[in-house]
């Protein structure tokens, strides 16, 4: 085992090696490797949402409704696209942030059959904090990584994310 009890991709490697020589194994490490990073990663990311009294769903929300610019409102449907959720697990999310009174649900003056998810000033506060303190530690965590290394690893996972689209891999189960 390795680092936090997770398995040594390089070790992984010689093992499948030595039982599968005839197998060319070697586009293994970079998937183990990308697994355990996210796995890390995603704990470190994590504790800094639950600092600001968040879910990582919460965020994900509120980030969307930051980034959309004044107003910060955006349609149900808006959002469960921009999040690739479902129509119930957005309502989810905008109840538990609506009960923080860090969104409101407001008639759509277009269409007043339908309503706008509209960020409130406290929960501008509260995504603004929490949003420049996950900038901050994801800083931390890539300090190791130079500029341009970062750069090449943004390219590498961008043609990989784009070659995974192509195939049809990008939704999650249950989504169009």
């Amino acid at each position: 085992m390795g680092i936090d009890g997770l398995a040594d991709a390089d070790g992984i490697l010689a093992a499948w090696r030595q039982e599968r020589p005839d197998l060319e194994v070697s586009s293994l490490g970079p998937f183990i490797r990308m697994l355990q990073v996210t796995q890390l990663m995603s704990a470190a990311v994590e504790r800094v949402f639950v600092e600001h009294g968040l879910r990582r769903g919460e965020f994900d929300v509120l980030t969307s409704l930051r980034r959309s610019g004044p107003p910060f409102t955006l349609t149900p449907s808006e959002l469960a696209g921009l999040l690739m959720l479902s129509r119930a697990g957005m309502t989810n999310r905008v109840d538990r942030l609506e009960a923080a009174g860090y969104v409101e649900r407001r008639l759509d003056p277009a269409d007043r059959r339908s309503f706008l998810i509209a960020l409130t000033p406290c929960g501008r506060e509260v995504i603004d904090e929490a949003f420049s303190a996950h900038i901050a530690n994801l800083h931390r965590l890539t300090a190791n990584i130079c500029p341009e290394q970062r750069g090449q690893l943004d390219v590498m996972m961008r043609t990989l994310l784009g070659d995974l689209r192509a195939e049809g891999g990008c939704r999650p189960p249950g989504l169009p």
